[in-house]
């Protein structure tokens, strides 16, 4: 048969263009969202709410863990329910919709000290926000599981063209892949005063920024509902359920198979270990705790990661075709290798934006990696039948990727163990912002009184209110670093750095407290002092030396050390281009006596 009778694609096997859209837009929830959910949540729980970055690990394995258990269940209840609209769509609108309430509920975590007096303790506050962020996570998870697992089902029913069905999933990875590249922006945009609001951190800016997603994604629950269609099914045969165990036993005494999942398995953990520190070494090395001008740096890294991943797909595919799928595996372990290194030069933070070079190569060499390792899936399940005379596509690909699944829960722990190690000040963070919050407040006071009649007496008490707010969290901060000094007297020499800007701070505050009174009646010479104020206290985000050189070191070794590692297993594997073509022709060749 010739290639172009084989890519023939007959009428009636075509999925039309409007299905088409509706049905790759459906990428957004899995692959957008998902990975909003999953990257943001800890990042912000941690530099934001100042809950500790070890239990922040711990929780996030959770909703990992339940991922294992609930997708073969919605499965499972998906393909067994009948309704007059199908057995797909009706999980695709509730699950949408449940997706659309969840985002926004998880990011409203109670904070404040109207939440705080009502604990006994710090301790107990934390607990809580953690509690309420394990929560929102299951449920968030969860729905998305009720959205991906049927609608994932609807892609392989649409069309009974195996071309078709590529197209199908091309279209939900490319759209989905393309809303994706708007997630890194999401800090930027949370960090907008519009969605921050006076005062307010990144954390409140996400609350509202979740709010818009909803507002777009909630309409689309009904799209999908209305726009989608399935397969006539006038009955559903029952399936034997007898055979699922002996094919877990069958894929995992498979050698081939399990040398595939370690060699991706060894990279993968490599990368997902250290996966959020690239967000704060950007915030904290290369802009000193500016967290809004470094999300405008990873909303550009997020950009080109993304355009880099859709350009990577075309030499992917001419690479592979030249030089076989093991031998273009290790040029992508390489390229990623070749990443790490660069970063020795590319975190500058007097050229940030030189860490756009690592974030391409790494981009490229992730796609291509990734990419294979589901190809190479494939080849090992004609191996298996060469071997079985059975096809398990589905066994194998479901426990490839719930090996991916457990690692990125053991990952989200880990991450929070060697963010632990690097001695990250998530406390000195969240109480800086405090005071920064505080003094902009005072801004924007400032900035009304300028067009408005407000009486000097009711300026003076707002000035007076505020400025109280101010010293209280001076007070706060300082005892933090005395704590701070005694617990970590090797960096005694960089909080007692951080003390002196403190003081100044505090004299600043002083100042503006004893010259009110004339003050208020000039309110540019009053934003002028409190500007000055609000530029040293922003001195006090910045991180110890040791602990920038620590994050560095990790996110950068940590994944060369693994990347080595998966180089010398590729070298072994055994499923050679040759042998797999060697597979084929004896397929061929038994289905045809057989036939």
């Amino acid at each position: 048969m010739s290639s172009n009778q084989r890519q023939f694609i007959p009428v009636e096997d075509r999925v039309p263009w409007n299905q088409l859209i509706a049905y790759g837009m459906g990428g957004v929830i899995p692959i957008a969202l998902f990975n909003i959910a999953g990257q943001l949540m800890g990042l912000l729980g941690n530099i934001s709410l100042g809950l500790s970055a070890f239990w922040l690990g711990t929780i996030m394995i959770i909703p990992r863990l339940w991922d294992a258990v609930s997708d073969p269940i919605i499965g499972h209840l998906s393909d067994n329910t009948r309704t007059r609209w199908g057995r797909r769509r009706p999980y695709i609108l509730i699950g949408t919709l449940a997706v659309a309430v969840s985002f926004v509920a998880m990011w409203w975590v109670p904070r404040g000290e109207w939440i705080r007096t009502i604990f006994v303790s710090d301790t107990a506050y934390n607990w809580f926000q953690l509690s309420f962020i394990l929560a929102g996570l299951l449920v968030f998870f969860t729905s998305c599981t009720v959205f991906e697992i049927p609608h994932g089902a609807l892609g392989m029913e649409m069309s009974p063209d195996y071309h078709e069905r590529t197209r199908l999933f091309s279209a939900k990875s490319f759209l989905g892949n393309l809303f994706a590249m708007g997630t890194p922006w999401l800090i930027a945009l949370a960090g907008m005063d519009f969605f921050r609001g006076p005062g307010g951190d990144v954390a409140d800016g996400m609350r509202y920024v979740s709010l818009l997603i909803a507002a777009i994604l909630a309409p689309m629950a009904w799209w999908w509902f209305f726009s989608l269609r399935e397969p006539a099914f006038s009955a559903v045969k029952e399936q034997q359920k007898t055979g699922f165990w002996k094919s877990m036993q069958t894929t995992m005494s498979n050698k081939t198979f399990l040398s595939l999942v370690v060699i991706i398995f060894t990279l993968a953990m490599g990368f997902n270990f250290v996966a959020l520190f690239n967000y704060y070494i950007t915030i904290f090395y290369l802009y000193g705790g500016n967290e809004v001008a470094a999300g405008t740096l990873l909303g550009w890294g997020g950009t080109a990661w993304a355009v880099t991943g859709l350009i990577a797909v075309f030499p992917l595919n001419w690479i592979s075709r030249r030089l076989g799928k093991n031998k273009t595996l290790l040029i992508a372990i390489l390229l990623m290798c070749t990443a790490q290194i660069t970063k020795i030069v590319c975190y500058n933070p007097e050229l940030p934006y030189l860490v756009l070079i690592p974030t391409v190569l790494l981009s490229a060499g992730m796609l291509m990696f990734f990419t294979l390792g589901s190809s190479m899936v494939g080849d090992i399940c004609d191996e298996d039948e060469l071997r079985t005379g059975t096809r398990s596509e589905g066994s194998y690909y479901s426990v490839y990727w719930w090996f991916i699944k457990m690692g990125t829960a053991f990952a989200s722990f880990v991450t929070g163990v060697l963010l632990v190690f690097t001695s990250f000040d998530e406390q000195q963070n969240v109480s800086a912002n405090s005071l920064r919050g505080s003094i902009e407040v005072l801004n924007a006071d400032i900035e009304e009184w300028e067009k408005s009649t407000v009486p000097p007496s009711e300026r003076l008490a707002a000035v007076n209110k505020h400025i109280a707010t101010v010293q209280k969290d001076i007070t706060k901060l300082k005892d933090h670093f005395e704590k701070r000094i005694n617990d970590l007297p090797s960096q005694a020499d960089n909080t007692g750095q951080l003390k002196l800007n403190l003081e100044k701070t505090a004299e600043l505050a002083a100042a503006l407290e004893a010259q009110a009174d004339e003050l208020v009646t000039n309110p540019a010479e009053l934003a002028s002092q409190t500007s000055e104020m609000l530029a040293v206290a922003a001195l006090l985000k910045k991180q110890a030396p040791l602990t920038l050189f620590r994050l560095r070191l990790v996110e950068i070794g940590l994944p060369l050390l693994l990347s080595i590692v998966s180089i010398w297993l590729t070298l072994r594997y055994s499923l050679t281009e040759e042998r797999c073509y060697e597979i084929k022709e004896e397929l061929k060749e038994r289905r045809r006596i057989s036939g």
